[in-house]
């Protein structure tokens, strides 16, 4: 820990010059995000005219038919025309919150709102800064409204898409707030009680609240929160079930639940995934998934969602995004302890000076009281400065993910002898070990027919086509536009490697 805060300390000192430097951060942050917006709205650009192309890929001419293909480039144009138009009425917005003080009203407003209640904001700037994030996180979303409700009742309902009601639709949002206030008020109340308690040495024990947070959400979301807006059942006995807790118990995944998801309440989009703590998983199959594929090309999508699980995808994401934590909150601190940062975006915390020790408290978790700067307030503004840096992150990340789905379909393919290894490897096990509860557990399950795995590569195949043609998925994808923003490879990428592995195979 010494050793962590010691080179911290160090990095510190070289960005010192963020506390005396006349730089205009806001001029910063409205240049950054409008040139992430221009880069965004080009690729947009980019990709446009392909929705006007008249027929699909040749590779794909033989999968899809041409009523399909000009359905699903109509559908991408619509999104499309939507997309640019979001994205500049939401870049206006954002610029003119920021440059017409929107930020420090909402501060004085949410003040003003706790004081009303009995809380002087001086002795109880944590409750002071709990009313602001939700004070602005109400207002900033209601500008997106609209185009959220004509996305839903007029692009996804021309398609065919939608099943919400305005009703359903309004009560997922009013449900979403009083998730976030239940939630979000005590998780962010020990987020800034952690500043006050460790104050300078603030990174190390943040790091372990947003990974026991992670963890939290893990258990509170099934149990809690998705049952709020949506209905889990046990997946009925049948093929499906069959097909997968066999292909569980095979590649000894911990399933505990396999469930049905009635994703047709609000759309007919389909998927599969799963969740849970490492001991203890559940699969979750979306109903629509189960309409229109058969029990083997379920099986398939899920054998490709489970190679996620054996290569440890998840745990190495979640790997790098504690990285990517770890080295916002190291630099943090440099505009924590910078007034004039603040002062660039119409906040006066007067009495305070430049300087690490103006921030009283240490870590300034509290603040907010007369020559105090809020953390709060420091940390929202500092997300907005890396703007730019989070746009290549978040392109770096989709890259890796882009990787982790290439390994799940090869997982995928050659699951049979990933499954022949594994219960070889348990089999030997149960055998030099001879005690015999564990020789009872492993009966039974040490001859697995591999050979019900030999064509899961092209049952996979089809299934993707299968998704693809129901969701009526982009098939012309620019290629830049598609490093940018896509996590997964395209359809035709995924089909030409599924033909290389099933050659190698062969």
């Amino acid at each position: 820990m010494d050793f962590v805060h010691s080179n911290l300390q160090v990095l510190q000192r070289q960005l010192s010059w963020v506390s005396t430097s006349d730089v205009d951060w806001q001029l910063w942050v409205q240049g950054s995000s409008w040139t992430v917006a221009g880069w965004e709205i080009y690729l947009l650009l980019r990709q446009y005219p392909l929705y006007s192309l008249p027929s699909p890929p040749p590779a794909l001419s033989a999968h899809i038919s041409q009523d399909t293909f000009e359905k699903s480039q109509k559908y991408g144009k619509d999104k499309a025309r939507l997309q640019i138009f979001s994205k500049v009425y939401g870049q206006v917005v954002d610029s003119a919150m920021l440059a017409f003080g929107f930020y420090p009203w909402c501060w004085k407003a949410s003040g003003s709102l706790v004081e009303r209640v009995g809380f002087p904001v001086q002795s109880y700037v944590i409750t002071h800064s709990i009313a602001f994030c939700f004070l602005l996180a109400f207002l900033s979303s209601i500008p997106s409204m609209p185009v959220s409700y004509y996305s839903t009742f007029v692009v996804e309902q021309k398609h065919g898409f939608n099943k919400q009601t305005p009703k359903l639709f309004f009560e997922d949002i009013i449900k979403g707030y009083a998730v976030s206030v239940a939630l979000g008020a005590p998780l962010l109340a020990v987020f800034l009680k952690i500043f006050d308690w460790a104050g300078e040495r603030f990174v190390a024990f943040i790091m372990l609240f947003m990974l026991g947070m992670q963890m939290l959400l893990v258990v509170l979301y099934p149990t809690v929160i998705q049952p709020l807006f949506n209905t889990l059942t046990p997946l009925k006995s049948g093929e499906v079930r069959t097909r997968v807790e066999a292909l569980a118990s095979a590649l000894r995944f911990p399933l505990k639940h396999l469930y049905e998801i009635d994703g047709s309440k609000r759309s007919s989009h389909s998927n599969a995934y799963f969740f849970g703590l490492p001991w203890s998983k559940h699969i979750v199959i979306f109903d629509t998934l189960l309409e229109q594929s058969p029990a083997g090309d379920v099986e398939a999508v899920l054998a490709h969602e489970l190679g996620h699980w054996y290569l440890a995808h998840p745990t190495k994401m979640m790997a790098v995004g504690q990285l990517h934590m770890f080295s916002i909150l190291a630099v943090f601190p440099a505009f924590l302890h910078a007034p004039a940062f603040l002062r660039a975006f119409g906040f006066d915390f007067s009495g305070v000076e430049g300087g690490a020790g103006a921030v009283k408290g240490g870590g300034g978790g509290g603040g907010g009281g007369e020559g105090e700067i809020p953390t709060i307030l420091a940390f929202l503004l500092f997300q907005m400065v890396l703007m730019p840096m989070e746009a290549v992150v978040s392109a770096l990340m989709s890259a890796l993910s882009r990787r982790f789905e290439w390994e799940a379909d090869r997982f995928a393919c050659e699951i049979g002898e990933v499954v022949r290894k594994t219960n070889s490897k348990n089999s030997s096990g149960k055998e030099s070990e001879g005690k015999e509860g564990e020789g009872k557990e492993g009966e039974g399950k040490e001859e697995v027919d591999v050979s019900v795995y030999s064509d899961i590569g092209d049952r996979l195949a089809r299934a993707l086509i299968t998704l693809h043609v129901k969701n009526l998925s982009t098939m012309h994808v620019d290629w830049m536009y598609s490093a940018y923003h896509h996590s997964h490879p395209t359809l035709l990428e995924r089909l030409k490697e599924l033909e290389v592995l099933g050659k190698k195979k062969a």
